[in-house]
């Protein structure tokens, strides 16, 4: 019994600490009429003296001396709004804190869990949501960690009492981690150590994808003995109903993958991408897209510039690949947006880098009413004094998802607060 009750007050004392105290927004009750603002679309660009009417979650209308009877009337006078950032390959609210293991939710034994679903394990009370949306991050995209087949993604909204409130219909997609030897050895008989295990890890993925197949087929024929749900999980890959996300950054990963998305017909997205503007031939021949998500790393090799990885986004732009940016992270993916403009700093013209953390995101997701600031699309929307994309004159001012404002209060201006007062 003391055992027991040592658990309980030690899971009541997790729970507490793991949930922030803003209390979700409720649904849209009242219009919204946004006015005389500088809106940033990403399909149309630069809109000066615009407005913005919501209702019921949704923008109605985009254009000047809009009108709407009982509205909230916000003056965009001087104010910058820009669409709901969407954050790929995030670990968003399944890490607390890093280092503390009963905290981490990101990864689960085992190197085939197609059946897992990494947002059953989304925590939507994190003290960390409210950090990153406050940088204008309106939903996110929730990843399994693994080492080869890890699980399933899903997007979520950064605002929301529980899993369901949060879930946002999308493409489903699998999550494969493609193996890599980071160096060879010098040593001829760690090399070929290396490079055997490497081949096993291959033949495992083959393996994986044929038993799938095979099940798959057998189930179509109602030829199955019994359900597994690993393979029973995999069926709308077959189907093309689901993509398979491969994170691969190095151009031997990034062809294997290729060869494999060929050999049974899947809807290929490459994370990490580093080398995927070296090979616009082979994607653009897939239809794969890139979710690149190395902006802000060191470049891969010695002998590149210092400045590489901020320059692959617009090489892709240049290779006509289809891509959206990303921040493989849990806290640190609140710095998607400066990523951005640092790719709009080497190459990108400022309307593609936005639109490549809004609309091309939500392409690559399969959701068409997110992203942009056009009628019928969700109302999601950032409203900031400055530019959204520059750290230096970023303050976002107010944040909208579905018409809903959101409460930008957060652990961190919590803190600065307090000791502001020592």
């Amino acid at each position: 019994m003391k055992r027991i009750i040592t658990l309980a007050a030690t899971l009541c004392a997790t729970m507490y600490v793991n949930a922030h105290d803003m209390v979700p927004a409720p649904a849209q009750s009242q219009d919204i009429l946004i006015t005389n603002a500088t809106v940033h679309s990403p399909s149309i660009g630069v809109m000066n003296n615009t407005d913005i009417l919501i209702q019921q979650g949704k923008i109605t209308a985009v254009g000047q001396a809009l009108k709407a009877d009982n509205a909230n009337i916000i003056d965009g006078t001087n104010k910058q709004v820009y669409p709901g950032v969407i954050a790929l390959d995030t670990s968003l609210g399944l890490v607390e804190v890093e280092m503390m293991r009963p905290s981490n939710d990101v990864y689960e034994v085992g190197e085939s869990n197609p059946q897992i679903v990494a947002v059953s394990a989304y925590n939507p009370d994190s003290e960390i949501i409210p950090t990153v949306r406050v940088n204008g991050i309106t939903h996110a995209q929730v990843v399994p960690q693994g080492d080869l087949l890890a699980g399933q993604s899903s997007l979520v909204s950064l605002d929301s009492w529980t899993i369901e409130d949060a879930l946002v219909p999308s493409t489903q997609g699998f999550h494969l981690y493609w193996p890599s030897i980071r160096r060879l050895s010098q040593d001829k008989d760690q090399r070929k150590k290396q490079l055997d295990e490497y081949q096993q890890q291959l033949q495992q993925i083959q393996q994986v994808f044929a038993d799938g197949q095979r099940y798959f087929v057998a189930n179509k024929e109602e030829q199955t003995s019994k359900i597994d749900l690993r393979w029973q999980a995999l069926k709308p890959l077959y189907q093309g109903q689901a993509q398979l996300f491969v994170h691969a950054n190095k151009q031997l990963q990034i062809e294997e993958a290729v060869a494999l998305a060929k050999q049974y017909q899947f809807k290929l997205v490459i994370v990490g991408g580093y080398d995927s503007w070296r090979m616009a031939d082979i994607l653009n021949e897939v239809n794969a897209s890139v979710v690149y998500t190395r902006t802000f790393s060191l470049p891969m090799r010695h002998d590149e510039p210092l400045e590489m990885s901020f320059k692959i986004p617009a090489l892709l732009a240049e290779a006509d690949i289809p891509f959206a940016l990303g921040f493989s992270s849990d806290w640190n993916s609140r710095n998607l947006p400066y990523a951005a403009g640092q790719a709009a700093a080497y190459g990108l013209t400022k309307q593609q880098a936005l639109s490549a953390i809004t609309l091309d995101a939500a392409k690559i997701l399969g959701v068409k009413d997110m992203g942009d600031i056009a009628a019928g699309y969700r109302g999601n929307l950032v409203i900031v004094q400055g530019d959204l994309l520059d750290p230096m004159t970023n303050k976002v001012e107010q944040v909208f998802i579905d018409g809903r404002k959101i409460d930008l209060n957060n652990r961190h201006q919590q803190l600065y607060q307090k000791y502001l007062k020592r």
